[in-house]
Formats: C-alpha cells, structure tokens, sequence
C-alpha cells in the first residue's frame, strides 16, 4: 500500500548501511555479522541533523563504531582539525620528474621485456588483428594445442598485461615492483564466456523482478533504470572494465571467495596493497538498479524544491532550501502536513541554521525492517510515498540482504589483512546505489584510515558534484575520504544507450570537457587534504599532463609524497615511463595488477588490445620511449642488463 510522507518519530541516530537495510541489524541477526548489524543503517544516513545515539560500540571490530553519535563525530573532527592545522608540512622543494629519461623509467626491465612491449604495442596498431582478436586467439589454439599456445600468450600479450596465474606465481613481479618503488591493486581477472545471447538471457532474468515479469508496464519504472534486452550484454562498448553476468546465489559467493582470496594475496604481497571489487559480482543487478532509481527520484525531488526557492543552477552543495519555506511548499504540494515536516527535520544544527541542504535532504529515506520497504519514491501528484514496485517476493528480500552481507565480510576480511578495498565504477543506472553502498562502508570502516575507496568517473557531467558531496559528509562525520578518480570505461556504450532509449546523455561533451572535469574533481581533494588531512586520492590516469598537474598541485598546496594521501594508479604492462620514475621518486605509485589461467583472462585480453589501440598518441610515444632505452643500451654495451633489487 502507498504510504504518505509523515514519519511516525523524529529521525535520530547517525545511520550507516546496518540501518540502510536493516539485513545486518534486524534482518539478519541469525547470521554471525556482529559488525553488520552496524553495517546495513543506511539510507537514512548520518547527518548534522541527526541526535546522538548512546548505544555501546560492539567489541572486536577494529574500533569502528557504526553507532556514534554526529554531535561526539563532531567534537573528534574538530579536534582533529585543531591537531591537523599545526602538524601541516611546511612546503617542500618541488621535486622534477623527468618522464622521458627512459634509464630510470625502464631499470626494473630486462632488454627481452622491453622487445616484448615493443612487438605488443606494435601488434595493437593493426586494426584487423584487434577487431578479430578472438577468432585469431581461437584458431591459434586449435592450431598450436593448449600448451604451445600458453606458451606463445605468456611471451607476448599474457606475459605484458597479466602477472600470473595465481596467487604464488604473481608474488615475484609484485616484488620486483615493490623493490622499484611501484605497489599493487590485485584483481583476478577471470571472466565467464559468454555469447551475446547467453548474456542478453542473464540480464534480462537479473535484473526484472518477478513483478515486473508479471505485470509488464504496470509499475512507474522510469526507462534508465530498467533493462533493455538491446543492451542486455553489458560488454558492449567497454575496453577497460570486467563484466559480472548473475547466475544465481551460489556464483555470488564463487565471486565473493575469489575476492577474498585476491585481498589475501594482496596482504602477503605487500603491506601497503589494493584489492578491487566490483558490486554486480555480490549480488542481483536488479537491487542495484530499483535502489539507484530511488536515489535520483530523492535527488530530483529535492532540486525540484530548490526550484520553488529560485536555486536553480546552483552546485548541489551550494543549495540550502530555507526550513520554513520548505514545510510551507511541502504543505502546499500536498505531500505532507507542517505538523509532520517538523518530526523530519530535528536536530541542533537545523535548529540553529534553519536550512536543508542536500546531505541533509538524503538522510530522509526512513529505515526499515525490509529492504523492500526502502525502494520508495515521492509522487508529487499524489502527495504520497509509492513502492517502486507493487510487490516483493520472500527471496528477492533475501538476495538484497546477502549482496550487503558479501560486502561487509569482504571489508572486514581487508581490515584483517591490512589491505584497501577499491569498489570499482560500473554504469550510471547502477553507479548510484554502488557509490551510496560504497559511502556507508566508508561510514563504518574509515574511522581510523582510507579502508574503503570508491571510483569516480570524471567523464559524467554530475562527478563534481558526487565528489563535493562525499567529501563534505565525510569532514562533517570525521571519516577518512577515499577515492579513485579514472575519466571512465562505458563511455560508447552510455551515450548509444541514452540515445537509443531516449533519456539525456550522462556523459561531458567533449573529451576536453572531461579533462577539466577530472582536474576540477582532482583540485577539490587535493585542497581537502591541504587542509584537514583526512581526505586520500588515487589519480587513476595514463595521462602525463593530468600526473604532472598532480604533482604541481601538491607542491603548491604543500602535500609531501611521504605523507600517503595522493597515489597514482596505471594498468600492467602500460605508461611504466610514469609509474616507475614516480615511485622512484618516492611518490606512491601502483599497478593494476591483473591474474587469472591463461585460457580464462582472454576477453580482458581483449580488452587491452583494444585500449592500446584508442589511445595511440600515448601508445605511440611509450613505442618511442622503449626504442629509445633500448638504442641506449645497446650503444652502451648494457644489451644484456638484468636488473639488480
């Protein structure tokens, strides 16, 4: 039954993803997830408005404390800040990087590695071995047999993008790595092979729930957030990103084991390592989608209301809805009477400011018992609160709340090993519900350092915003902020699928566009680590003039490399003319380290081939740079050198 918008208390309590959905608290208390139950308090998220809670912190959890009150966060953040602005470094003499001094960017290869890139980059120039790489990859098997055509990928393609097979056989090169300055972000690159018509099955069966099935264009879904066979295969388009298909439960926990194994060789790698995570691998996409549709419909709402103010065109931290005219245009929408508006808004800082703005405005969506009972959104016609969809089935409740459980034991398992847990972007009608589960794990596992990091993609005209946003929740509650910035892996296939449902295109106009988005989003952080401290980035970017843009900015802003609070981030086997110099420079530097058995990382294979071949202008000067080395050894009689560490 619709229900209208007056809550039956005041909101309280600072709310992690425990109460976002109650699966860790009430839900699922049979299960051993002592922690989740802080760990599912969600939509209705920390704020300034919220009242402090006095329940006692759950033992043994690394200190996290998912139930303390916004009033105590405060007075910790404030005093943080009091430490932090005496203890910041005084500027340090800029330290010069040169990027084409190919002795330092190449000392940790061999001369036969170097020949190696060379004939790969060289093989990726050629547009029919790219576009047919996998009926050429499948008739060099059949031709070769199974060992000779390992052997044949490990000295080209496999052996330059993958580290290895497994576990053990990566930790050499991760070593080797390590000894020249340079980190690791393991991810385990295997992934099913599927034809298109097996892919377009899997999502179309994940992603409509059984309402759906059964009462095709009855519920209000709006056209983003709902699957279209079309684009069922999420693969289409995209050269930088594995792709998670839903099959069942039982595959979500195969997913989950291998993550676990992945943060596990990551901790016995290294102690300052990485290990990447992607969402639609825990869970059923369809949640992903109904709790993303949610997020924006609140959002829309709210700016609606910023609208009947004249905010309009503000940046959406810089929108503050007056309070009083806020419950007056609510009264007079019909949504709700002013007696209810007043049990929404409690709280001392609204007391005293008599503003909403939109941190404020997300902490609205009420906890609940089910998960169901979240996926709610305001009808301005009818003045009331609408289930997205008209029914919920007893297992679909129940694979919502195991996709949040898979999470908190992946980040739990990552505090255990002393590992960060990167959760990667994937496409805009599911990033808002994985940048929302992503914050509420930062929630909970950030209060003493960046455990947690999300990706931002700076090609989306919104990714300032979401930046600003996440980085000003995170100074207001006092958690540490952790992000990776990339400029983006679904940029074809976003704008086909805007176009050809017919919604607006969520990507920057032009790539000079996103360049400055990336800068700006990039700026913004780095000013936030200036001056609270709190704040950690990974410039995620094969770009030299965006790495040396970095580096210029944390001169000026007086950020030293030692501190760890900017990492910078390239693929395998790609641009090590930036990584190695950077790390040799004391800068923190890493590797997107893939592994998987030769036979099961082809499409991300594929994959590289693909990207080497889009990016030309960089891949053409890294082919020079390698000659270059090369020449310089062998006139110097150093055609032979084997690097020392």
């Amino acid at each position: 039954m619709p229900g209208h918008f007056p809550y039956p208390t005041p909101l309280k309590g600072p709310m992690s993803y425990a109460n976002l959905i109650p699966a860790f608290s009430k839900a699922v208390s049979s299960i051993s997830l002592s922690r989740a139950a802080s760990v599912s308090s969600s939509l209705r998220s920390r704020s300034t408005v919220a009242a402090p809670q006095s329940e006692p912190k759950p033992d043994g959890d690394n200190g996290a404390d998912p139930t303390r009150g916004v009033i105590k966060r405060k007075a910790a953040q404030v005093d943080h800040i009091l430490q932090t602005e005496d203890a910041r470094p005084e500027p340090h003499p800029e330290t010069v990087i040169d990027f084409e001094n190919t002795k330092e960017a190449y000392k940790s290869k061999d001369s036969l590695e170097l020949l190696r890139s060379l004939l790969v980059f060289k093989v990726c120039t050629y547009d029919v071995v790219v576009d047919r790489n996998k009926e050429l990859t499948s008739l060099s098997r059949k031709l070769l047999g199974k060992t000779l055509f390992e052997k044949l990928m490990k000295m080209t393609f496999y052996g330059q993008f993958v580290a290895g097979e497994d576990q053990e056989s990566i930790k050499p090169l991760i070593r080797r790595n390590r000894a020249f300055g340079v980190g690791s972000v393991l991810d385990y690159s295997v992934e099913e092979d599927l034809t298109q018509e097996e892919a377009e099955k899997k999502e179309m069966d994940s992603c409509l729930s059984e309402a759906e099935k059964e009462s095709r264009g009855v519920d209000h879904r709006e056209k983003k957030y709902k699957a279209h066979r079309q684009f069922g295969d999420r693969r289409g388009g995209v050269i930088s990103a594995r792709t998670y298909f839903y099959a069942d439960e039982v595959k979500c926990d195969q997913h989950m084991e291998t993550f676990l194994k992945c943060i596990g060789a990551s901790g016995g790698s290294s102690e300052d390592g990485f290990s990447a995570i992607k969402m639609t691998a825990l869970g059923r996409p369809q949640f992903l989608l109904q709790f993303s549709e949610v997020l924006v419909k609140w959002r829309r709402f709210f700016h609606i209301l910023a609208a009947e103010q004249g905010k309009a065109g503000l940046s959406a931290l810089d929108v503050k809805l007056e309070l009083e005219q806020l419950q007056e245009t609510l009264t007079k929408l019909g949504v709700v009477s002013k007696e209810n508006t007043e049990n929404w808004f409690t709280g001392e800082n609204l007391g005293l400011s008599g503003t909403i703005d939109l941190l404020d405005w997300n902490n609205l969506i009420d906890d609940r018992t089910k998960i169901s009972k979240l996926l709610v959104v305001p009808n301005l016609e009818t003045g009331q609160l609408e289930p997205l969809l008209n029914k919920f089935t007893e297992e679909e409740e129940k694979q919502m709340k195991r996709m949040l459980q898979r999470m908190d034991v992946l980040a739990k398992h990552a505090i255990k090993h002393g590992v960060r847990l990167m959760v990667d972007a994937e496409q805009t009608y599911f990033q808002p519900a994985i940048s929302r589960l992503t914050l509420e794990m930062q929630r909970i596992f950030n209060t003493e350092k960046p455990i947690i990091f999300n990706t931002y993609q700076c090609y989306l005209k919104e990714a300032y915003d979401n930046v600003s946003l996440d980085v000003e929740l995170s100074r207001r509650e006092g958690w540490y902020f952790g992000a990776k910035l990339v400029r983006g892996a679904y940029m074809q296939q976003e704008r086909t699928r805007a176009a050809e449902i017919g919604y607006e295109d969520p990507i920057n106009p032009t790539y000079e566009a996103t360049n400055d988005m990336y800068h700006r989003c990039l700026d913004y952080v780095l000013e936030e680590i200036k001056h609270h401290r709190k704040a950690n980035i990974m410039v995620a970017s094969h770009n030299e003039k965006t790495v040396k843009f970095t580096l210029q900015r944390m001169n000026e802003l007086g950020i030293h490399p030692s501190e760890n609070k900017v990492y910078f981030g390239q693929l395998l086997g790609m641009c090590d003319q930036i990584s190695f110099p950077l790390g040799q420079a004391g800068y923190p530097v890493y590797k997107y380290v893939p592994y998987g058995p030769v036979h099961e990382v082809i499409p991300y294979l594929s994959r590289r081939a693909q990207e080497n071949r889009g990016i030309m202008q960089g891949a053409q000067q890294e082919r020079l740079l390698l000659w270059k080395e090369l020449k310089r050894r062998f006139l110097n009689g150093e055609i032979f050198y084997t690097p020392v560490y």
